[in-house]
């Protein structure tokens, strides 16, 4: 599901946010294919994601140097189905 006009916090020095997913567990499957890729990468909001899911997006962050090769892994469909959440980029 996309989301216009989310605000983004800003993530700490030297991470991007790559994507902004309603559910965590959709969060949590697009870390896991990136970290088999050895993309080292993060959530924030997750726990908070749960108490209200419409409310909160989880965000998906990966260092800098790191943005370029996860937003391609990010838009190449899984097994015929796209990764679900917004990709930045």
């Amino acid at each position: 599901m996309l989301f216009d006009g989310d605000t983004e916090p800003t993530p700490p020095a030297g991470m991007v946010t790559v994507g902004r997913f309603e559910s965590p567990l959709e969060a949590q499957m697009a870390k896991g294919m990136l970290e088999s890729a050895g993309v080292r990468c993060s959530l924030v909001g997750e726990n908070v994601n749960s108490l209200l899911q419409a409310a909160f997006r989880v965000r998906l962050q990966v260092g800098a140097e790191d943005e370029r090769a996860a937003l391609e892994m990010l838009a190449k469909p899984a097994g015929g189905d796209a990764v679900v959440g917004e990709v930045e980029g």
